[in-house]
Formats: C-alpha cells, sequence, structure tokens
C-alpha cells in the first residue's frame, strides 16, 4: 500500500462532516474508483472520522485519513494519512506548525504518512479561507510552488486543490509542467465525465467530492470512466 497509491487515477474523497444514502458505499466500492479519502474541513472530530471509517471500511477500498488537523488523525483501520501542508498560506501552522504539535503530542505510525503539497486556489472555499491561502496567483506561482515543492522539500504528492469549484486547467497543466516524479493531484469541481477528462490531461490523479453527494453515485461512475 506504501507505493501502490502512487498508480491510482481516481480518489473519492468522503467527507465526515455530510452523510451518504442508504446503500451509496457499496455503490462507491463498484464504481471503480480507487480510493476513498476521507477528508473534510469544518466540524470534523474524532468521532465523526472514526464513524465514516467504520462505515467506509465496509466498501473494501484503499482507505485514506487526510486530516485537517492533528485531532482528527488516526492510524488503525487506515490504509495511509495523507498530510497536507499549504503551501500558499499566510499562516505557517498550515504549513508546519500543526505538523509540529503533532509530532510532539502524538505517536505517529510514519510507515502510513504520506506528505502532500497543497496550492488551494478558491478563495470562496472554506479551505482557503481556514488556512488564509493566497489564492489569487497565477500559473507561474503555481508552478513555482510545484517545483520547489518536489525538488526542495522532495514532496510526493503535490495537491491542487480548488474544492468546490473547476479550477483552471493551464494552471494544473503548469503545475503538471514543473514535475517530474512527484504525484499530481487535482480536486475540486469535477462533476461531469468532461470535467474530470479534462484535468485528467494533466493530473495523475483527480478527486472527486461534493459530487457524491450533490449529483450522486452515477455521476461519480460517469467521472470514473472518463479517466479510467
Amino acid at each position: 500500500m506504501q507505493t501502490k497509491w502512487k498508480n491510482w487515477v481516481h480518489v473519492t474523497k468522503l467527507d465526515p462532516d455530510k452523510k451518504l444514502p442508504p446503500g451509496a458505499l457499496a455503490e462507491i466500492a463498484a464504481s471503480g474508483t480507487d480510493a476513498l479519502m476521507l477528508s473534510g474541513t469544518l466540524n470534523v472530530t474524532l468521532e465523526k472520522m472514526a464513524s465514516l471509517k467504520k462505515e467506509a471500511a465496509l466498501a473494501g477500498l484503499p482507505l485514506v485519513v487526510e486530516p485537517a488537523g492533528p485531532e482528527v488523525v488516526m492510524f488503525e483501520g487506515i490504509d495511509l494519512v495523507f498530510v497536507p501542508s499549504v503551501l500558499n498560506s499566510s499562516d505557517v501552522q498550515w504549513i508546519l506548525g500543526k505538523h509540529r504539535d503533532w509530532v510532539r503530542h502524538h505517536a505517529v505510525n510514519w510507515e502510513k504518512v504520506v506528505p502532500e503539497a497543497y496550492i488551494v486556489l478558491n478563495p470562496d472555499s472554506s479551505v482557503g479561507k481556514v488556512t488564509k491561502a493566497d489564492c489569487g496567483i497565477g500559473k507561474e506561482v503555481v508552478a513555482a510552488y510545484a517545483a520547489i515543492a518536489e525538488h526542495y522539500f522532495h514532496f510526493p504528492i503535490v495537491y491542487i486543490e480548488y474544492s468546490g469549484m473547476f479550477g483552471a486547467p493551464d494552471v494544473v497543466k503548469a503545475a503538471a509542467g514543473a514535475l517530474e516524479s512527484t504525484v499530481l493531484y487535482y480536486g475540486g469541481g469535477i462533476d461531469s465525465p468532461e470535467k474530470a477528462a479534462e484535468m485528467a490531461k494533466y493530473a495523475d490523479t483527480i478527486v472527486v467530492g461534493n459530487a457524491v453527494y450533490d449529483r450522486g453515485i452515477e455521476v461519480l461512475k460517469a467521472t470514473v470512466r472518463a479517466v479510467q
């Protein structure tokens, strides 16, 4: 599992603060998505994360926790923990501070940890507001962040996050052009097979989240077919 994640092309993101209809997880498991990522920004507690993990485990897919903070990190029953550092945040706690506190006060299973270099680009999103991300940067700056993430900090993942809106393909293309071996994730506004295919031209892995709740499982299945 430590390296298989590099071959994923489609990940479904589930929010601990949202509810799926009965039977939805079975349909998600059969959709062809490569993994489930348990992740949210607002109102996420350890109890909610544990409840979602218990439910999601029944799908039989690889399980990833992507925590908004150290208080919701868990390792038991989880395959991997993707830990974000928001490179374009103006607040150092979202780049390194929460990570320091996590290591100081918690036991860390490092074999399951995969660091992510996040670049958040939707100023109206919860994650953009909470992390105080500079979302007004252009594609040249995004590409520079991506290059620094790979060649200076050696992040295994660069994650372009538009969170709730469909982003600019030329920005994702620029990030892809700056990377050699680091895996490029894209998330934000993928609610159709056309959008999935567009971003899959440049990103190694696309993440579908809100569409699962807002548009339904059939749309999720269509995005899987578009990239596989």
